[in-house]
């Protein structure tokens, strides 16, 4: 089989998976998304599909953890997140969690496609239990948390999409506790949340002893207020005492202009996380 390494003139980064040598197992409803490079997605055609979101999640997280070799995704999904980083983070090692089974399936899936076998492990349960051991440490979590509580909102056809959207299984106050509980020394907790539910990640942040070092919101369009925020925390303890209280704001990453043009730093981000822009 031959692989293509070129996509619009853009030559694709990074390995080549096993499974691209081979024609791929892709049921009817079922589809296989490019990820990152070479890297592609088992998904349902009708249930969860990844976003902005979780890829810019992960290369939030990379980005700020560069050197991380151990790296733990919370509520992981399809594995949009994980995998993404684990494209980033070649020489890491990953955990992800996960409690809805046809996601883990996919996940797994993925991760064979992708080869990732040997590093990546995948873990169904609900990861406020004990699915993570209290002994695991990590330089990097990574979190994409539903943003709704139940009720709130329209919650969707499928029960993949329900999960991924409303706190069935944790709120973002359960993401940053037990994100605290299993970093290691000046590790990194990287998350998404809605730009309008500041005050909640705030609240989230402190409960748990964490600080947020940097937080970066996200314009889908320029001259229209952000819709996400992406964040950076590390626990207060292992900060010095004057860097508690202080956030970096950095300046928003505009998706597209207002002509609705690739915005050019967002065209350069795709390429990081090895996507065409």
């Amino acid at each position: 089989m031959t692989v293509q390494t070129h996509f619009r003139g853009w030559a694709k980064p990074g390995p080549i998976p096993p499974g691209a040598l081979d024609p791929p197992d892709v049921p009817a409803n079922e589809t296989l998304d490019a990820i990152s490079g070479h890297f592609r997605l088992f998904q349902l055609k009708a249930g969860h599909r990844f976003s902005t979101d979780d890829v810019l999640t992960a290369w939030y997280g990379t980005s700020w953890a560069p050197t991380a070799s151990r790296v733990l995704d919370l509520g992981s999904g399809i594995g949009s997140v994980g995998m993404t980083a684990a494209w980033r983070l070649p020489g890491a090692r990953f955990v992800t969690v996960e409690a809805q089974a046809e996601s883990v399936r996919l996940a797994r899936k993925s991760a064979a496609y992708n080869g990732l076998g040997d590093r990546y492990e995948i873990r169904e349960g609900d990861f406020r239990s004990d699915v993570v051991r209290a002994d695991e440490v990590f330089d990097l979590v990574l979190g994409s948390p539903p943003y709704f509580p139940p009720g709130t909102g329209s919650e969707g056809d499928h029960p993949q999409k329900i999960a991924c959207r409303f706190e069935l299984r944790g709120d973002i106050a359960d993401y940053a506790r037990v994100a605290a509980a299993h970093l290691a020394a000046g590790g990194l907790f990287a998350c998404v949340f809605p730009d309008v539910q500041l005050e909640r990640v705030a609240a989230a942040a402190r409960a748990a002893d964490l600080v947020i070092v940097r937080r970066r919101p996200v314009v889908f369009k320029a001259g229209e207020p952000p819709l996400i925020t992406l964040f950076a925390m590390q626990r207060a303890s292992d900060l010095p005492a004057d860097m508690r209280e202080r956030t970096w704001l950095e300046p928003a990453l505009v998706i597209r202009d207002a002509d609705g043009r690739v915005n050019a730093e967002y065209a350069a981000v795709k390429l990081s996380f090895g996507f065409p822009p």
